[in-house]
């Protein structure tokens, strides 16, 4: 690959905003066992260092969505693997790497919502606001970040940098 990555978030910054995170999620569900929901592949290392931060009584599930292809989004979102317990009168956290135009994350809460949860919230750990097409509630957002396609941290271009520590900008 003849792309380089700059850096745009460090290792520390991102473990830093992942303890607040945690500490916000169980502040606002302070007696609730939450059942954690994570969007593969991309949100794995958010989650498991987030459910790391957690305090008070945590399960987890993975689910896995594609709606990319290379670093363009094609518009539908096709289910790859669905959760595997049921969700009904559960308090859920989606997972999510990245909120891009928020095709995949209202898909996903209109699906997880009708299977009866209790609550159902989203916590990602990157935003990007200006590429919306959609209008979709996110309650937890570690980073709000401008118009750039990012890796690391999970993030990837073709399965490549996910393995970064950090999140950086791919540039040619």
């Amino acid at each position: 690959m003849s792309a380089t990555v700059r850096p745009l978030l460090s290792a520390p910054e991102i473990h830093a905003r992942i303890e607040a995170l945690a500490a916000d999620i169980r502040r606002d569900n302070p007696d609730a066992d939450l059942h954690f929901i994570g969007v593969l592949k991309g949100s794995v290392f958010f989650m498991a260092d987030l459910l790391r931060a957690m305090s008070g009584t945590v399960t987890m599930d993975f689910i896995a969505v594609s709606s990319y292809a290379g670093t363009k989004t094609t518009g539908e979102v096709r289910m790859l693997k669905d959760v595997d317990r049921g969700l009904q009168d559960r308090h859920v956290i989606i997972v999510e790497d990245i909120v891009d135009t928020g095709l995949t994350l209202h898909y996903l809460q209109d699906l997880l919502r009708a299977r009866g949860t209790r609550s159902l919230r989203t916590a990602c750990l990157l935003s990007k606001p200006s590429r919306r097409k959609v209008d979709v509630p996110v309650d937890y957002i570690g980073f709000e970040i401008e118009d750039h396609f990012v890796v690391g941290y999970g993030l990837d271009y073709d399965e490549h940098y996910r393995h970064l520590p950090y999140i950086g900008v791919l540039t040619s």
